[in-house]
Parts: C-alpha cells; structure tokens; sequence
C-alpha cells in the first residue's frame, strides 16, 4: 500500500476534473466497520481527504468532449496539463523505469493505463480503496468545491446526461440507417409469421375445400383464392338454377382468372368445386375462416410495401452497398454491425464472416476450420461459384463490400456507381474463376469512375504524370543507376586530375636538375 501522504486521487464530475489528496489512508480502508461513517460524514472525510486543485470545464461542448474522451479510454489534452501541474514532478530518472514517489488513483481503469502511458513516470492505481474515495467524493462535492452549491452540480450533470445521450444515439434525418435496422428485423419476423398463417388457412380451408391446395401451390395465391371463393357452393349451381344465376358464375370465373392468371386453372378450380370431398362448413364457421384468410392477405401485402420501404431506404443510405449485394443482404449486414458507421469501421475480415460468430467461436475452441462466410452467403455471386471459389469469391466480395460501405458512410452526396463499377469486377473476378480471362485492374476501374463523375470532361490535374507504383520502383533503380554513373564520373575527373598533378611535379623535378 503507498503511503498516504504521496497518495493522489483524480475524481471526473460533470463539472470539471478535481485532485484529491489522501491525507490518512486508514480512515478510507475498505471491508472495516468504520469505513461508512469515514465515507458518509463530512468531518471525517474532510479530515481524510483534501482537495488539491479543482479544473472546472470552461463550456458544455468542453464537458461532452472529455466525457467522450473518459468514456473511450483516452485522455485530453486539458487533463494531461491539469495532472502535470498540481502533481508533484517526476524526475528524468523516475521516467527511466524507476518507481515514482506518489501514485495516482483512477476509478476507471482504462483511462489509468491511458493516464500512465501519456505521463511517463506515474505509478497509477485502480483498486477498492480508489472506489472508496470516489464514492465520497461524489457525496461531499458541493462542500469540497466553493461554487457547486444550490443545484449547481444537479444541473450541470442533468445538461452532460442529455448532450451525452444525444450524442451516442447520433440521430440523423439524412442517414437514418436505424429505420433500416428495424425494417429487416421487421421483414424477417414477417416471413417467419406468414409462413405459420399459410400453413393455417391451408389446413384450415382444406377441411372444407380440400382439392384447392393440390392446384394452387402459392401460399398467398391460395389465400387469395379462399377469400374469394369463401363457400364452395358458389362456384357451381343446380341445372334448375343455372339459366338465373350465369352472370355471378361468370363473375367468379372472372375473379379467380384474376387472382391465377390462367383462366384453364380456374375452370379446373371450379370443376374440382362440384366434385369436392370436403365437408360443409356452417356460416359462422365460414365467417371465423374467411376473416383470418383476408387478415393473412393484407399482411402479405403489406410486407410487399414493407419491402419496397426498404428498398428505397436503401439507395437513400447505402446505394453502393445495395447495388452491390442487394437491398437484403445488405441491410442484414448493418443490421449485424448496429449502424452503417459500424459496418464502415470494420475490416474486410470481419464484414467476410459477420452474421457466423457461433461458427468461428466453435471453430476456435475446437480448433476447427474457420467459417469462410457469413451473411454475405445469401448473395446471388457466393451461389455462382464452385464449391472450391467460393471461400475465394466471399473474401473478394466482402473486400468490394468494406469499399461500399466507407464510400456511403464518409462521402456528402453519395450515389451507386461505385457500386455499379464494383459489381462488375465482382462479375469479372467469377469469369476469371471459370474461364481464366483476366479481369480489369483497381485503377482503371477507378479511373473510370472517375471520368463518369467528371461527365467526361478533362480534369485539371493531369493523370499521365501520376506514376503507378511499379513506375515507383522504376524511378528508384533510375536513380541509382544516375548516382552510379555520377561516381564513375567523378572518379574519372579525379583520376584525371591526379594525373596533371603528378605530371606538373615530374616538369618541377626535370627542371630543377637542369639547374643543378
């Protein structure tokens, strides 16, 4: 345990950042029976604990970005400067690997590590005794620091509750990826609902008219039928009947035309009718059956608007996603990550096999083979493959997804060509897979995207002096080859000039034996 009087601890409040000095340690011990009273009477912690400085936050937007910063583990800048000034310094060779003298407390125990590696030196702890002292820090505030008192602290955590709040949801009107969230969640749960109603009304009407169900397959076409026909008797009538009644059989001939599409199977429906096997139902029995048909009907139809929501949503939030793997896939997939930014964020690895985290976890544990996809399966290209490209085709795919995604998160107005231009190397890269014809490079896919977006008008900046990377390496070994040649040079001139120089001495030698 460190000694009390070189015992700091750093307590974060809505209104600003305040350094406690722990004058007895023995007092704030926690698990004794006099730790409640040491924390809950003002006396004794006043005389435990004092109050070495106070940093208060200059505005609102000030307080929700350290907030921010507390909550994702990191520390400000203003945090760093309030800590070097009111702790005490650490020497050079303290920061070298030796122990400091104090040690700061912090009762979270990212921000300590973010803390001791930001300050170098500090020896920063995170344990109960730090909890305890936070606790009545938070209880004795308003008496520790002037200025807190009549509700001050009260309104300053109320307005850092609501702007913090309002910043986590991230609300906005442009990219309302949460209706798409709850669209999809709402689209599966609908299939899973209308499947059960199917096989309901089937059973259901089968009692009465058993023979519909062996001619028409669709579930919804099938309620459709049964909510038009209701009683089966009404599709056929008496010969004494049949000259009064011909135009309402007529009628439901038209009608189940309609509702079928094939006028030859709504004859065979209404054949079928007058030699059915099915047993009479009574009115009130009719009516329970025929309203349950006709709600199932309005909920088929509206999980097609439903659907059609979802697909404009869609191109409104993520068009080159959409355009790329489909409304579907792609909305499960930010389903998946919680939010487009989410999704954006995540590497390509991960979008590869999000939505099969059971899969990779049991694979891990057994030590097993990795799944090789996720929810990106259910697209149209994973299906195309051969068995033996599809774990290639998913990683490429979920490679052109990660690049959608971060154009529709990140840009201001984005549109679908990219998406256009990625499905097609998609496309290329299934053709190579098959037939070996070799598909078109990222920078002239991009190249083109680019020309498209400038409406095929030159752009200021000329592409012809961008240099590839390979032209990089080739303008390196030129480069070289120039230095070479250069030192050959001068070490020619300098061979040169040694030369003269040994012949002007031999002429200086010569002459001075002439004289001699």
């Amino acid at each position: 345990m460190a000694d009390s009087s070189n015992f700091f601890t750093l307590y974060e409040s809505a209104a600003g950042y305040a350094l406690l000095d722990v004058v007895s340690m023995e007092e704030i011990a926690p698990g004794t029976a006099s730790n409640q009273n040491a924390i809950t009477d003002l006396t004794l912690f006043s005389r435990a604990i004092k109050l070495k400085a106070f940093l208060p936050f200059a505005s609102a937007e000030d307080a929700l970005e350290n907030a921010n910063a507390i909550s994702e583990h990191a520390m400000t800048d203003a945090l760093k400067t309030f800590l070097e000034m009111n702790l005490p310094k650490v020497s050079k060779k303290k920061k070298e690997g030796k122990a400091a003298s104090f040690s700061l407390g912090v009762i979270d125990s990212g921000l300590a590590n973010a803390i001791s590696e930001g300050i170098p030196g500090i020896s920063v702890r995170s344990d109960d005794i730090v909890r305890e002292i936070s606790r009545g820090a938070r209880l004795h505030l308003t008496s520790l620091v002037k200025g807190l008192e009549n509700g001050g602290i009260n309104q300053a955590q109320l307005g850092l509750g609501h702007s913090y709040s309002r910043g986590k949801v991230k609300f906005n009107p442009a990219r309302s990826d949460n209706m798409i969230i709850q669209s999809i969640a709402l689209l599966d749960q609908m299939d899973k609902d209308l499947n059960t109603f199917a096989m309901r009304v089937r059973e259901w009407y089968s009692w009465h008219f058993p023979e519909l169900k062996d001619l028409v397959k669709d579930n919804y076409m099938f309620a459709r039928c049964a909510a038009f026909i209701q009683d089966k008797k009404t599709l056929f009538h008496s010969s004494d009947e049949e000259d009064a009644e011909m135009d309402g059989d007529s009628d439901k001939t038209a009608g189940l035309t309609e509702i079928v599409g094939d006028e030859e199977m709504a004859n065979s429906i209404i054949a079928a009718a007058k030699t059915s096997m099915g047993m009479e139902c009574s009115a009130v029995d009719m009516i329970n059956i025929i309203n349950f048909t006709q709600r199932m009907v309005k909920l088929a139809e509206f999980r097609k608007q439903l659907a059609l929501y979802l697909t404009d949503k869609m191109a409104i939030v993520a068009p080159n996603l959409s355009t790329l793997i489909g409304d579907t896939v792609g909305a499960r997939l930010i389903s998946k990550a919680g939010s487009l930014t989410n999704l954006a964020k995540a590497p390509a690895s991960t979008v590869q096999i999000l939505g099969a985290e059971k899969a990779l976890f049991r694979a891990l544990k057994t030590k097993g083979n990795t799944p090789k996809y996720g929810l990106i399966y259910h697209s149209t290209f994973i299906g195309r493959a051969a068995a033996k490209n599809k774990g290639r085709i998913s990683r490429y795919l979920a490679n052109k997804c990660s690049i959608a995604t971060r154009i529709d998160a990140f840009s201001d107005e984005p549109n679908k060509i990219y998406g256009e231009k990625l499905r097609e190397q998609v496309e290329e890269r299934l053709k190579f897979y098959e037939t070996g014809a070799a598909p078109r490079k990222n920078l002239d896919v991009m190249e083109e995207i680019r020309k498209s977006l400038d409406g095929g008008k030159p752009d200021d900046v000329d592409m012809e002096g961008v240099e590839t990377p390979k032209s990089k390496k080739k303008s390196k070994k030129d480069k070289k080859k120039r230095k070479h040649s250069d030192d050959e040079d001068s070490a020619e001139e300098k061979e040169k000039k040694s030369a003269k120089k040994s012949e002007k001495k031999s002429k200086k030698k010569k002459k001075q034996k002439t004289k001699d």
